[in-house]
């Protein structure tokens, strides 16, 4: 029923299964060069994730079903690892980086299987064009660090309006949210807000009106940027795809960019255990991102024929 039905519906699985899902999206947001939505992309429930957004209204209860433990994993993924990640990328960035570049990689056959095996040049040039941008946002300089605390009128217009561009990450796989961030200069101010003085107690008030007028932005933003990915997905599937791909392919680069800009890497490190750990962290997050994929996809299609 719902959600559990055969096809598309069926791989969505059930509530526990969604709810690590949206917890690995939760994950990839707060990891400068990598996006929510390439993983909801590379998990399998990209389609159904937009389709849900858009059709929220329409569809309400199926809908909401489907979303709610996705939402709820994400904000409790992102709050669980937002300080293990943060002091992981701190200590160890680019073997940490390499973790999750390995879990991008082992799961893009999931994306590969979507696109079909005969390429057309219209795919071809989406994919180039979505490279291409990836590439070009890990090249946006780093912005002057905002103060969320002196805010008027129209400072909080622009904090709106800047969560309306961080919900992209959540919808459009690729584009890392925290790197835009990042580059924005509101980053570092935000999870200092939440880590520092909301989570402590201190200007409680202060930062819940920041947080409440972000969210906004960015919950507008998610269902706007849905309703047009979910209209590219049925016009133009395989070109959408082979985007999608691009964008995904284009943020590994991206990723160990941000990260080594984000630890003041200026110098290429010399250690061979450096370089050891960083191909250990690589080959373990794509053996488990690639064995998960053929695990639900075999998953997938015993329920199908079910």
């Amino acid at each position: 029923m719902g959600v559990e039905k055969s096809g598309k519906k069926g791989r969505a699985g059930g509530f526990f299964a969604n709810l690590l899902r949206g917890a690995a999206i939760g994950v990839a947001f707060i990891i400068p060069g990598f996006s929510g939505g390439s993983v909801a992309a590379l998990l399998g429930i990209y389609e159904r994730m937009v389709g849900a957004v858009a059709g929220l209204f329409r569809n309400f209860r199926e809908s909401f079903r489907f979303l709610f433990p996705v939402g709820l994993g994400l904000i409790l993924g992102a709050s669980a690892f937002l300080y293990p990640v943060g002091y992981a990328l701190s200590a160890f960035p680019i073997p940490t980086v390499s973790l999750f570049v390995g879990l991008a990689l082992g799961g893009l056959p999931v994306i590969t299987r979507e696109i079909g095996k005969k390429p057309t040049f219209f795919g071809g040039a989406a994919f180039f064009f979505a490279f291409c941008i990836a590439l070009a946002l890990c090249l946006l300089p780093g912005g002057k660090d905002r103060d969320l605390f002196g805010l008027d009128t129209g400072g909080y217009a622009l904090l709106f309006l800047v969560g309306t561009a961080g919900a992209a990450a959540l919808v459009v796989p690729g584009i890392s949210g925290s790197m835009l961030l990042l580059s924005l200069g509101y980053y570092r101010p935000l999870v200092t807000l939440i880590t520092d003085y909301l989570l402590c107690g201190r200007e409680t008030a202060q930062c819940i009106g920041v947080l409440l007028c972000t969210a906004a932005g960015i919950v507008a933003g998610f269902f706007a940027i849905s309703v047009l990915m979910k209209r590219l997905l049925e016009r133009f599937p395989r070109a959408t795809y082979c985007a999608i791909l691009g964008f995904i392919v284009g943020s590994v680069p991206a990723a160990f960019f941000a990260t080594a800009k984000d630890a003041g890497m200026t110098a290429v490190p010399t250690s061979p255990a450096f370089y050891l750990a960083c191909v250990c962290a690589l080959a373990l997050g794509w053996a488990a991102a690639f064995c998960f994929a053929r695990f639900a996809a075999r998953r997938g299609k015993d329920k199908k024929n079910s």
